[in-house]
């Protein structure tokens, strides 16, 4: 019998780096973070630790066969260029007014998210 291992957290460092980056993304831009901000939580953990583990925010709502091969390419590193473009967010991180899963959010604490992510 084997024990499942815990998923291991972001690190505190890269956790806030994305944090920060998040909320300053979504003011520039004018997008909103999801109504349901454990997927905000959830979406920018995931990129912190794609952070700590490939050296970039990859985002994390996509499979990849290479996942270094597609840092190097750039396209899926948030913001990603649909997001860029289009202002299309796969991940539902940034969404602009009109989308029904909108919140008024541009902002989430680092405790509210290690709080939320704790839980899975």
């Amino acid at each position: 019998m084997t024990l499942e291992q815990p998923t291991q957290q972001a690190t505190d460092k890269n956790l806030e780096a994305m944090r920060h980056f998040s909320e300053q993304y979504a003011k520039r831009t004018g997008t909103y973070f999801c109504s349901d901000l454990g997927v905000t939580a959830v979406v920018i953990e995931g990129l912190a630790k794609n952070k700590d583990e490939l050296g970039a925010p990859l985002c994390p709502c996509r499979h990849y066969e290479d996942k270094e091969a597609e840092v190097k390419a750039t396209f899926w590193n948030c913001p990603c260029i649909p997001m860029r473009e289009r202002k299309e967010c796969h991940c539902m991180l940034f969404l602009t007014d009109d989308n029904p899963f909108a919140g008024k959010e541009q902002n989430i604490s680092f405790d509210e998210i290690r709080e939320m992510t704790n839980q899975y």
